[in-house]
């Protein structure tokens, strides 16, 4: 009986998995195998936050092909090696796996496609898996990526997009495969998680996406950043880890027409996007895409503060303290906090994407790093000075401040607008508040900029 092996990296689901359906379709039976790397203890991957949502995702993705007949086969070690030694325990001449652009990928199936070969095993690589459309898929006349976002999008959507897969009915699998059991992974991480964690796994991300296409994706064009009225779909984290397709996810929207789903297919775009650019520059995930000159402050006093959303500015605050309760933060928020830390505290950007992959559930690699240094005008912004004021955002975005005064609580009692400026209250009432006056004036920090970047 023929065996391949389908391994799981960024693509937890049964829905839309090419690499699944690529393995099944090859052999009669199939190892459904996921290696908890013990290189990725320490590492910026494996923080509590993300680990805890992986074991949700393993643990529904094991379900789902045990209703299927089948199993999650998990090992634990160097994910070469142990992919290697179950290929040959199943006699399996094929290997099946998602592409991918980060480093960790990219050197992990360098070494995986030399080892298969040196044992008379193929490795088979599968593209629009982890976005919809294949890093390098499209490119401008004389370039390996596009830099500006607006001509990639329109050569996005003329490129054509596979078929949506449905999951497979059955998944056989060798009865003699030792596994370790799923909650091994928690051992990556340890510490505590942010207390509004969503649920992982594929299950959860369709149950999501269910309640959000009713109610929220026909006004999400107009809501989207709206900040208290949490429009957004709070996909993110299901598509980072796989347990959603953009495929499938594209191919919903475009049936369902309209400006919202015009708008989520946009950000479906800009997720591809980032991806092409980290494949076609790696280094960007450490270094500016675009260097301007920047000899960065890096005072440690206003790092700390904005860290703990304690700037002084509520806006920027209620996103940082979005942030550490939830594992996730609004997208117009992630912007705003981005532009302060960079623009009017003039700090390198890389402390700012550490941080948020220390805390965010979606964390990931082409997105976090490309944001951030699009925030930090060092990446693909065209307007590289441009500076987020908060107090404009405020107006625009929170302007009866209920998304403030839902996450800073020392401010629920001021009224109206007046909570985005508590430094303009009387003093008796400023005094009852335990929130700190402004670490920095807006006006000083722009000038400070300002002259920095010529």
């Amino acid at each position: 009986m023929t065996t391949s092996l389908c391994v799981f990296t960024s693509d937890l689901r049964l829905s839309d998995n090419p690499v699944l359906r690529g393995a099944a379709g090859s052999a009669e039976q199939v190892v459904p195998l996921f290696v908890v790397d013990r290189g990725l203890a320490g590492t910026g991957f494996a923080v509590p936050n993300r680990v805890a949502f992986l074991a949700d995702a393993l643990a529904d993705l094991d379900a789902g092909l045990r209703r299927r007949g089948g199993r999650l086969v998990v090992r634990q070690g160097d994910a070469v090696t142990e992919i290697l030694r179950a290929a040959r325990q199943a006699d399996a001449d094929e290997v099946h796996i998602a592409g991918g652009v980060s480093g960790y990928a990219t050197r992990r199936e360098q070494r995986l496609r030399a080892a298969l070969a040196e044992d008379g095993r193929e490795l088979r690589v599968h593209g629009a898996v982890i976005t919809a459309v294949e890093p390098g898929e499209v490119t401008p006349a004389g370039r390996d990526h596009f830099a500006v976002f607006t001509p990639y999008f329109r050569a996005w959507q003329r490129a054509g997009l596979r078929k949506a897969l449905t999951a497979p009915h059955t998944v056989t699998v060798p009865s003699a495969l030792r596994s370790e059991p799923v909650a091994v992974v928690t051992s990556l991480a340890s510490g505590s998680t942010s207390p509004g964690l969503p649920e992982g796994g594929e299950t959860a991300g369709r149950d999501r996406v269910r309640s959000w296409w009713r109610s929220g994706l026909g006004r999400y064009a107009d809501r989207q950043d709206d900040l208290a009225g949490d429009a957004t779909s709070r996909l993110s984290p299901y598509l980072h880890f796989g347990c959603l397709s953009p495929v499938e996810l594209v191919h919903r929207a475009r049936k369902a027409g309209g400006p919202g789903a015009d708008a989520f297919v946009r950000q479906l775009a800009w997720r591809d996007f980032h991806h092409q650019v980290l494949a076609a520059r790696p280094d960007a995930a450490r270094a500016d895409y675009r260097p301007r000159g920047d000899r960065w402050r890096g005072d440690t006093a206003e790092i700390a503060a904005w860290k703990a959303g304690r700037t002084g500015y509520p806006l920027v605050d209620a996103g940082m303290r979005q942030l550490r309760q939830e594992g996730w933060m609004h997208n117009r928020a992630r912007l705003l906090v981005a532009s302060f830390l960079t623009k009017t505290l003039h700090t390198d950007w890389r402390i700012g994407a550490r941080h948020f992959l220390d805390l965010l559930v979606d964390g990931d690699v082409a997105n976090n790093q490309l944001n951030w240094q699009w925030a930090a005008g060092t990446g693909t912004d065209t307007r590289p000075n441009r500076v987020l004021n908060p107090l404009a955002q405020a107006r625009r975005f929170d302007p009866d401040g209920t998304y403030v005064r839902r996450w800073v609580p020392e401010l629920a009692g001021v009224p109206g607008s007046g909570v985005h400026t508590p430094w303009r209250l009387p003093t008796a009432e400023r005094d009852r508040l335990d929130y700190p006056a402004p670490i920095v004036d807006l006006q000083e920090g722009l000038i400070r900029f300002e002259r920095a970047r010529r």
